[in-house]
């Protein structure tokens, strides 16, 4: 193919900076490009870089998206450069920046590209429209599927290729909790999570079962450490790498969390996952895969979901997530353990 002065080959350049449930829901879409004959390059963060190493037939690009946003111009200038100098003399049939904000697409000027898409707030063809599920609407968008045509269940792919098992299986069942998260470089979402308090409640039914109960979670989770003091469970946030922490859900008998990075980790693997969910909607995050539970609590509350895509209501009850009672929870890992595969589900409390 030959396009103006330079030859153009198969390949695709995704723009996707941000949370890892960010990049889990373009990973499909990205896929289903890829499955059609085009390399992919994928411009990311540091944070979600070890993640896309995870798939052989992704080829990252790292930004360091701390010194992009860090607050000093210097620094990101630095970084527009340096990004500037990975892309110079490369060539795309398609160059997709999956942002709204406009600043991204200076990312990309050196790049030559037959065709390029940005979303748009103000153009339908290049939103994602508000309830649908994220991961059809980037494979609308990025594969250009008509409006109308609607893919129910998008399930996530799989890594096809993974660190060992970080934790040996000690011969019980295993319960994997991700009690923190809900936060990344830009800011701090504590309507999303599950009040720890009831984690802890949660934590001990799953022991009195004799369960194997794990606690996981990233850097900056080690703040829900101490609520769980003097309960007999393996403490293991902030030890693995993200493919690490994947090959660990992989060996799960089931993993329970909100609205936040270790869902769609989780949600990667075949592991039975439930999903807690309050302010946020289970129709655009919820892996459309088998052995997928959403419980969404606050049914009878007018004001939920409250987030509209950028901010939430300024609400310091969070009722809709204290809705969710632990035995509620724990009784949907023991309908899970007793099926492992039903088709995915949302069950409004």
């Amino acid at each position: 193919m030959v396009w103006g002065p330079f030859a153009m080959t198969n390949k695709s350049l995704i723009v996707k900076l941000g949370a890892i449930g960010d990049v889990a829901c373009v990973l499909p879409a990205a896929w289903k490009l890829h499955q059609s004959g085009s390399e992919i390059d994928w411009l990311c963060g540091k944070v979600v870089a070890p993640l896309l190493s995870c798939y052989s037939w992704v080829r990252p690009i790292v930004v360091n998206d701390a010194r992009l946003f860090g607050g000093k111009r210097v620094d990101a200038v630095q970084e527009i450069l340096r990004t500037w100098s990975s892309l110079l003399g490369r060539s795309y049939d398609l160059c997709a920046t999956l942002q709204y904000d406009r600043r991204f697409r200076i990312l990309t000027l050196p790049v030559r590209a037959r065709r390029s898409i940005v979303l748009e707030q103000d153009n339908r063809a290049f939103k994602l429209v508000s309830e649908r599920h994220h991961t059809a609407e980037y494979a609308r968008i990025l594969c250009g599927i008509p409006d109308e045509y609607c893919e129910v269940n998008m399930a996530p792919v799989e890594p096809d290729r993974m660190p060992p098992n970080p934790l040996l299986r000690t011969g019980k069942v295993r319960i994997a909790l991700a009690p923190g998260g809900a936060r990344n470089l830009l800011r701090d979402d504590p309507q999303r999570r599950w009040p720890v308090e009831n984690y802890v409640a949660l934590a001990k039914l799953l022991l009195a079962s004799g369960y194997e109960v794990v606690l996981s979670g990233g850097p900056g989770d080690e703040w829900v450490e101490p609520y769980f003091a003097g309960l007999p469970v393996n403490n293991c946030i902030a030890q693995w790498s993200i493919p690490q922490t994947v090959a660990f859900y992989a060996s799960c008998d089931c993993v329970v969390t909100h609205d936040t990075g270790p869902l769609h980790l989780a949600g990667l693997t075949r592991c039975s996952l439930i999903g807690l969910f309050g302010p946020t909607a289970p129709s655009k995050a919820l892996p459309r895969r088998n052995g997928v539970i959403g419980l969404w609590g606050g049914e009878r509350l007018a004001c939920k979901p409250c987030y509209d895509g950028r901010t939430f209501a300024a609400c310091n009850w969070n009722g809709c997530m204290r809705s969710l009672a632990p035995q509620r929870v724990a009784g949907a890992v023991e309908s899970l353990l007793a099926n492992p595969a039903p088709s995915w589900r949302v069950e409004s409390i």
